[in-house]
């Protein structure tokens, strides 16, 4: 007997009847879409054959995916070396994915990741993509998280906030967008990295709004008819690029600047029928670091359409389905997870689809998470602005809080003078 609360498998012959139809007229878009149905079709035909001579089938392979971030965090394949200048990203997929795994690395071990972090810092503020690189939001945004998941007192103070608000406001737009880099392109994931660091460093209140004066007006010009966001105005709606437009503009407490209700239409038509797991944008295929991408930003715009003042009653995605093409299709039997089967894995998307998983249990209630399979695949939560855990955001707010006084004399001080520079 199962209580009715509990989460089932769905019937995949019945599916079936959920998998594409183009109607005898193929287009290289409707191949792509049916060589990806039928291999996720293989994936869900072996767990039905199998499942009840093989328990682990409704299981995370937890230790295996311990061993592999393990490992990774230790050394890096050759392979990685296209992502020399992405390394604070290569820590902070691995810190997060152990974190929801509920697997902690030893001091040693996170002392030296502090050591390497401190060595990305660059000298105008903000970190680089690896040591002596010059800095960039993005690689900003991830040793912030990494260094916040470690919560030490030598992790807190690799971050220098003063030279890195110098930095931000040297990236900052007169119209309130980000350049990602001095001189660098400028898109919605520079505006949220910024307001995300800002948030979880705790700058003072006059500082923020004088750094983010005009950034919640640009983001909003950045969705797209359809109700996403692109990258920039006039740009493709994209999964990530919309969790980036609707976090930043949550941080900020300016959601009303967006049209939210076509937001959650657009977002809630991103979940795949056959493969339950959600694709980043229209008439593209199912891709597991989506579960974070979109499965965060439903949740997000729920809050703000209900003002964010009390529990979520009901998450308006199908967590069960999310779930179930996780765990089935995309785990790695040595550790690892992947956007979609026959891919390899990566740390990415190992990160992004354990976060999905953990946004699916946890977002109507962390009390009582949602968990398909056997218990053992219940995740910790993770904080769906930052994606990082909860309690890691308070540590560090409270932490820079206590900062404030001694960093930040007063909104004159020169820590704040780059806006006036950079806007005249």
């Amino acid at each position: 007997m199962y209580s009715e609360d509990e989460l089932l498998f769905r019937n995949f012959q019945q599916l079936k009847s959920y998998k594409l139809d183009d109607e005898k007229s193929s287009t290289t878009t409707s191949r792509e879409q049916q060589k990806t149905e039928t291999s996720v079709e293989k994936c869900f035909d072996r767990f039905e054959e199998l499942q009840s001579s093989h328990p682990r089938l409704t299981q995370f392979f937890r230790l295996e995916h311990q061993y592999y971030l393990d490992a990774m965090l230790r050394r890096l394949p050759s392979n990685y070396e296209c992502l020399d200048s992405s390394r604070p990203w290569c820590v902070y997929w691995i810190l997060q994915a152990a974190q929801l795994l509920s697997f902690n690395f030893d001091d040693k071990t996170l002392d030296r990741v502090v050591q390497f972090l401190s060595k990305c810092r660059a000298p105008t503020g903000g970190f680089g993509g690896g040591p002596g690189q010059f800095a960039h939001l993005a690689p900003t945004y991830a040793a912030v998280n990494s260094l916040c998941i470690i919560g030490t007192k030598n992790a807190y103070r690799a971050i220098d906030r003063p030279t890195l608000v110098q930095f931000l406001f040297s990236v900052r737009q007169p119209d309130g967008s980000f350049r990602l880099h001095v001189d660098g392109e400028t898109d919605v994931r520079g505006a949220y990295c910024a307001i995300s660091c800002a948030k979880l460093l705790n700058l003072p209140e006059l500082v923020m709004k004088e750094l983010f004066t005009g950034t919640g007006d640009w983001i909003a010009k950045c969705q797209t008819y359809e109700g996403g966001f692109g990258g920039a105005p006039e740009l493709e709606a994209h999964g990530g690029y919309t969790f980036c437009g609707i976090a930043g503009l949550a941080l900020l407490n300016e959601a009303h600047k967006c049209n939210k209700k076509a937001l959650l239409h657009w977002t809630l038509l991103r979940q795949m029928s056959y493969e339950g797991g959600f694709q980043g944008r229209t008439n593209k295929l199912v891709d597991g670091c989506y579960s974070f991408w979109v499965g965060a930003t439903i949740p997000i715009t729920q809050a703000t359409l209900s003002g964010g003042d009390k529990e979520m009653e009901h998450t308006l995605f199908d967590v069960e389905a999310l779930q179930e093409y996780i765990l089935i299709c995309c785990q790695k039997q040595n550790g690892g997870l992947i956007d979609k089967p026959g891919k390899p894995q990566d740390l990415y998307h190992t990160c992004y689809t354990l976060s999905g998983v953990s946004i699916a249990q946890h977002s109507e209630s962390a009390s009582c998470p949602q968990v398909l399979g056997d218990t053992i695949n219940e995740l910790l939560p993770t904080h769906p602005l930052f994606n990082i855990p909860p309690k890691s955001v308070a540590a560090a707010i409270s932490h820079f809080n206590n900062s404030n006084d001694t960093d930040f004399a007063s909104p004159s001080d020169s820590t704040c003078r780059g806006v006036s520079e950079q806007d005249s």
